[in-house]
């Protein structure tokens, strides 16, 4: 069943039109990836899910319901959050200051405890540097707070862009193997947006290839990730 599902949409900034007829489906507890070359349309993709852009042309529907021309703040409250590209945390602010302020959304603020604990399991390190200031943290450990940040919300899905831009490969790995416990244990579902292909083909159930602001394929990551096409332009097989 399809949580999320975007059809023929079209949608780009002023009169430069950046997805031309883009169709994706997001499965309920699964985990998809996104992926696809710089300026192939990945991001734009998700501004226009979340609301930050509105399509053009085509649909979204999330939970059953054409969301297509909400506001980015109703569409969280019915459960589809963004971690977006660049963290864009609260620096000034602590750590738990920060995820505090995750819990924005009517139905997570009354689970607020609940979840710290919850993310605190998931990032140790988080828990461990609860009253400094995200600012001063390394790259890696701002990344957890945005995506601990994220499920504060409690998500029906959750969307992150760029998991690992700019951050060394151990936290890296931290990161994806805390997302792949995040949708096995809780059954969160998950749509990925990632510049390292074969990790997130790794990590995925099920990937799209966008090229140009379409999907060039797309299927269960296994298959994806033994397309020679993949394997040579992505993977350097």
């Amino acid at each position: 069943m399809a949580l999320l599902e975007v059809k023929d949409l079209t949608s780009g900034y002023g009169e430069l039109q950046i997805l031309w007829g883009m169709n994706l489906e997001v499965e309920q507890g699964k985990l998809t990836a996104l992926v696809g070359s710089n300026g192939a349309g990945k991001t734009t993709l998700l501004r226009a899910i979340v609301g930050q852009l509105f399509p053009w042309q085509g649909t979204v529907t999330f939970d059953g319901r054409d969301v297509s021309k909400l506001r980015p703040y109703t569409k969280a409250e019915l459960g589809l959050i963004m971690v977006p590209e660049g963290r864009q945390l609260f620096t000034d602010m602590t750590v738990q200051e920060n995820l505090e302020m995750g819990a924005t959304p009517k139905h997570s603020r009354i689970h607020m405890d609940r979840n710290l604990a919850k993310v605190f399991d998931l990032f140790p390190r988080l828990r461990e540097r609860a009253k400094q200031t995200a600012g001063t943290m390394s790259g890696g450990e701002q990344q957890m707070l945005a995506v601990a940040r994220g499920i504060m919300s409690e998500p029906k899905i959750l969307i992150i862009d760029e998991l690992s831009l700019g951050l060394a490969p151990v936290l890296t790995l931290d990161l994806f193997q805390a997302l792949r416990r995040l949708q096995r244990e809780e059954g969160t579902t998950i749509l990925l947006v990632e510049q390292n292909v074969r990790m997130a083909l790794k990590v995925s159930d099920y990937a799209y290839v966008v090229s140009e602001g379409k999907v060039d394929f797309h299927g269960p990551s296994s298959e994806v990730e033994n397309n020679p096409a993949v394997r040579e332009a992505y993977l350097g097989i």
